[in-house]
C-alpha cells in the first residue's frame, strides 16, 4: 500500500492526514522503524490503517487473514480492532520484515492475536478452514491477486469481507498506454471480476492506492 494517496496533494493531503491520520504511539514508532528501509513505501498509511480497523469493527470480525504483511503496520491495525479472543493469520513469503513489527505488536498488547505463517501465501491459504473467517486483507504480490481472490472467498463466511490494496496501481489501471506487466493485468482482472461476480457485493474506495472491497453474499 502506498503510504500516501496519489490522488491527494498539497493542502488537501495535509488536511486529510491531520484529520484521519492520528496514528497511535506504537503505530508511529513502527512507521519510523519501517521508514529506515529502502522499500518503506510499501507501508500502509495511517488513514488507510484506520479504515481497515473500522471495517474489522463493522464486520464484528473475530477471525481474520492478511496476505502480505511486510513490517506489520496493517496487521497491527487489524489485530488491535479484533476482540481479545480474536485471531489474525498473517501470510508472508519472508520472516525478516514481519520480525521488525513483532516488538510493536507486543507493545500494543496484540501479539497473542497474530499468527505469522511464512511461505507461499497460496499454500498457506489452502491449509486454512473454509468458511471460518470474517475478514481478509490482501496486499501481496499483485500477480497473485486472482489466486488470493478465490482462496479468500473460500475462507470467508457469508457476510465476510475481503479487501484488496493497490486497486488503482497509481492510476495505471485506467491508462490504456501503461506498460504491460503481470501485476497490473492481475489487478485489472480482479477489479473487473469483483464487479461482475454474483458471489460478492463490491465497492472501490479512493484512499491510498485504492481499496477494493468485496463482501461475500
Amino acid at each position: 500500500m502506498s503510504s500516501r494517496s496519489f490522488l491527494l496533494n498539497g493542502d488537501l493531503a495535509e488536511y486529510v492526514g491531520r484529520l484521519a491520520g492520528h496514528p497511535t504511539e506504537v503505530q508511529r514508532r513502527l512507521a519510523e522503524a519501517t521508514n529506515a528501509l529502502p522499500n518503506a513505501n510499501m507501508q500502509s498509511s495511517p488513514e488507510a490503517a484506520r479504515v481497515l480497523a473500522l471495517l474489522v469493527g463493522l464486520t464484528r470480525a473475530r477471525r481474520a487473514v492478511e496476505v502480505g504483511t511486510f513490517t506489520g503496520y496493517g496487521a497491527l491495525a487489524i489485530a488491535s480492532a479484533l476482540p481479545d479472543d480474536g485471531r489474525l493469520v498473517c501470510c508472508d513469503a519472508r520472516a525478516d520484515w514481519p520480525a521488525i513489527g513483532r516488538p510493536f505488536w507486543e507493545a500494543a498488547g496484540v501479539a497473542d492475536r497474530i499468527e505469522l505463517r511464512v511461505g507461499p501465501a497460496a499454500d498457506t491459504l489452502r491449509q486454512l478452514a473454509p468458511s471460518e473467517y470474517d475478514f481478509a486483507f490482501v496486499d501481496a504480490d499483485k500477480a497473485g491477486y486472482p489466486t488470493y481472490y478465490e482462496a479468500c472467498l473460500t475462507l470467508l463466511r457469508p457476510g465476510g469481507l475481503m479487501v484488496f490494496d493497490n486497486a488503482l496501481r497509481g492510476g495505471r489501471v485506467a491508462d490504456p498506454d501503461a506498460p504491460p506487466d503481470a501485476g497490473l493485468a492481475a489487478v485489472r482482472h480482479v477489479n473487473q471480476l469483483a464487479f461482475q461476480d454474483p458471489r460478492v457485493e463490491p465497492s472501490l474506495l479512493l484512499i491510498g492506492d485504492g481499496l477494493l472491497l468485496a463482501r461475500k453474499r
